[in-house]
């Protein structure tokens, strides 16, 4: 065995191993919810002795091995005899290590985002079963109780199995059935990653690490597949602006006071060419226009310099398609620079009640109202936005501008 590593390392192993440990035990038949279980108590002896007594040379394999055994008793406790030996029989004529596909990944995103599932119980069986976290990693990821995450994660494993969907490379039909809710659930889950709901910080970088590794593993295996590598850019492109978002004090930094040169440069033209490639096929879908309204904030070298009227193109096309009222709120901050609030008051007046409770939508107001020279009402929109925040961080910065009067500044 290696030299033992850290606590922290092994976690980032066994993310890796324990997706890959599944896929082997569903391509030899085992129920998914029996597998996933033996998987994860596989992963929870590996926490315990990996650290002190070294990672083995073939991680995945380990925890194949561990996860057989604790298949093989549970098939002692609940199956005859003649099935046991037989089960452990057509185990040893397969290879000793054996090999992960590189379908896998892709068949168990497609699995846990059957449509049986709602994104509350996909998003924890997702980074469970494909990312490899633990329940009490998803819990407090999501600030959720470990309880309530482990009885959805039991819930959604008991729905696919009753499902009986076969565990394989998803069919053609499959894929194009299934793929908006995977790409959906990869962006919810970034998304937490980039601007957390709740808790004492803005970001959770290990949310959206896990989001963009996904998203790299769909573009893999979905290369011809523009929306794809559109989302992978989006996200590229977004994380891209990680550093700069949260000062040395901790703060939130807005857009236009963000010190650029922590942008990413490496995933901002990773991004860039993936996002090309993906408007060369000349299908252009919601996550190739986010990607390309990302893409003209990361290649501005100021905000003043933000090509406004770019944006607000881009932004008409995305609100067409998408008929979203978070997309109309944002394109009003663009028509405000291209405009003048008072044109952009228009597009908020249209929205109507439908962001009552959303505090980016009374944020936004305030930020028109700064812009108007109108500053009590841009304190009060400010202290709306700030009681109605989840996130500390962001509640503190939204009081901060309130009793300031300070302009709002964009936090994308």
């Amino acid at each position: 065995m290696p030299h033992p590593r850290t606590t922290s390392d092994v976690g980032r192993l066994l993310r890796d191993a324990a997706p890959d440990a599944l896929g082997v035990l569903l391509r030899r038949g085992e129920r998914f919810a029996d597998a996933e279980d033996a998987v994860q108590e596989a992963v929870l002896v590996a926490l315990d002795s990996w650290p002190t007594r070294g990672v083995p040379d073939r991680p995945t394999g380990w925890v194949v091995r561990v996860a057989q055994r604790r298949l093989i008793d549970q098939h002692h406790r609940d199956t005859a005899r003649r099935n046991r030996e037989a089960l452990v029989a057509s185990w040893a004529t397969l290879p000793s290590e054996p090999a992960a596909s590189a379908d896998d990944s892709l068949a168990l995103l497609f699995l846990c985002c059957h449509r049986s599932l709602a994104p509350s119980a996909a998003i924890p069986l997702t980074l469970r079963a494909v990312c490899g976290l633990t329940t009490r990693e998803i819990a407090h990821a999501l600030l959720l109780p470990d309880a309530t995450i482990a009885q959805r994660i039991s819930r959604a494993k008991a729905s696919i199995t009753r499902s009986e969907e076969s565990f394989r490379r998803p069919p053609p039909d499959l894929i194009d059935d299934r793929l908006p809710a995977v790409m959906h659930i990869i962006y919810l889950i970034f998304n937490e990653g980039h601007a957390a709901t709740s808790g004492p910080s803005v970001t959770r970088a290990d949310l959206a690490d896990e989001a963009i590794r996904l998203a790299r593993q769909l573009h893999a295996q979905l290369s011809g597949q523009p929306e794809a590598t559109g989302l992978l850019a989006l996200l590229l492109l977004t994380d891209a602006r990680r550093r700069a978002r949260v000062g040395p004090d901790g703060d939130l930094v807005p857009l236009d006071q963000q010190d650029r040169r922590l942008w990413s440069r490496a995933m901002i033209v990773e991004g860039l060419g993936l996002l090309t490639s993906a408007l060369s096929q000349h299908s252009m879908g919601e996550y190739q226009l986010q990607a390309a309204i990302a893409a003209v904030h990361d290649q501005a070298p100021s905000y003043e310099a933000t090509n406004w009227t770019q944006l607000r193109a881009l932004y008409n096309q995305l609100a067409e398609q998408s008929g979203s009222p978070i997309v109309r709120l944002n394109r009003a901050v663009v028509i405000a620079h291209t405009d003048g609030p008072e044109a952009a008051f228009v597009e908020i007046d249209a929205l109507g009640t439908s962001l009552a409770d959303y505090h980016r939508f009374h944020a936004t107001v305030g930020y028109l109202h700064e812009l108007a020279g109108e500053q009590e009402a841009a304190r009060s929109a400010y202290g709306d936005a700030a009681r109605l925040a989840t996130n500390g961080l962001e509640r503190r910065f939204l009081q901060g501008k309130a009793e300031a009067r300070d302009g709002p500044r964009p936090t994308e």
